[in-house]
């Protein structure tokens, strides 16, 4: 089991900066792969990042590639999802996702279907 606490939310303005993180309680923590997702009102939920075992690995979705860096300290049970540039569109609440599971491939890790442990999730609103 996997208790996923986000935080770093909150109401910044275009081109702003925001650093979100997860903190994870439970054993094995980095035996897990890690994804950010995000769920816009009116939306449904959608990849963002993720990142493997080791954070050897990386995935971006593509509305976020250079601008949002993913990153994990398996010391410290936690994993960051720094966000530059940030535009209107990026506002939504963010969502820390854990699985255990391994998959072949480099898709997987954006299906939010294949993860176990979700966060409650934290508000990031951006103003133009």
């Amino acid at each position: 089991q996997v208790q996923l606490v986000e935080s770093g939310g909150g109401l910044v303005q275009a081109g702003d900066s925001l650093r979100l993180s997860c903190a994870a309680s439970g054993r094995a923590f980095s035996t897990y792969t890690l994804g950010w997702f995000r769920q816009a009102p009116g939306k449904e939920r959608e990849f963002v990042a993720a990142i493997t075992r080791s954070g050897g690995g990386t995935y971006f979705a593509d509305s976020v590639k250079g601008r949002f860096t993913i990153s994990r300290d398996n010391s410290k049970n936690t994993v960051h999802l720094q966000m530059n540039s940030l535009k209107p569109e990026d506002t939504a609440v963010y969502y820390c996702a854990a699985t255990g599971s391994s998959y072949s491939g480099s898709s997987w890790p954006r299906n939010s279907g294949l993860y176990n442990y979700w966060g409650q999730g934290t508000q990031v609103t951006v103003s133009s």
